[in-house]
């Protein structure tokens, strides 16, 4: 499939429903316990998404369509979120992070990008030379992997519950 800034705009808009809709109102030992830097909670992942709300994704495409002398990315944290996070509670970020997307989705599409303006570059701190249209594709997939890393994290803690079912359940695997 190639890149499609409309059907892009489909996916980052359902995200925050797709979460809010799948993690309110569960108990804390489902969404919040057992997380750490190398193994994310979906509370862990929700403050991930909305740090890069806040500093990535926007951030860097109005680099991109500034074309300014310097075209360079700041680096971005990625683990701001077990601070930026901190007191807050599971509903909290649900609201923060729909707010903040639904404000950069806005921005996007009040954009009304052209083909050419999606081919601009700017330069990722890892990956050097990046377009717009890539940008924002990884934006997409970003939000996917995301949604995988939450579903997965929250099937492990049935891990030994399934007893011989795990065999075929390949998200314990």
């Amino acid at each position: 499939m190639e890149f499609n800034l409309d059907k892009s705009l489909e996916i980052l808009r359902q995200t925050p429903y797709t979460l809010q809709r799948m993690l309110d109102g569960l108990s804390d030992e489902w969404t919040q316990y057992g997380g750490g830097p190398d193994d994310w909670s979906p509370y862990d992942v929700l403050g991930h998404l909305i740090h890069g709300e806040n500093t990535d994704w926007i951030a860097r495409a109005d680099i991109i369509l500034a074309q300014g002398e310097n075209k360079n990315f700041v680096p971005f944290d990625r683990l701001a979120q077990f601070e930026e996070s901190k007191g807050k509670t599971l509903d909290d970020l649900l609201t923060e992070f729909a707010y903040a997307r639904n404000a950069n989705i806005e921005k996007v599409v009040r954009w009304q990008l052209t083909d050419e303006q999606l081919d601009l570059t700017g330069i990722h701190p890892t990956f050097g030379e990046v377009t717009l249209r890539q940008l924002l594709a990884t934006w997409v997939v970003h939000d996917l992997n995301h949604i995988r890393q939450i579903v997965r994290f929250m099937a492990r803690k049935y891990d030994e519950a399934v007893g011989p079912w795990k065999e075929y359940l390949t998200i314990l695997k």
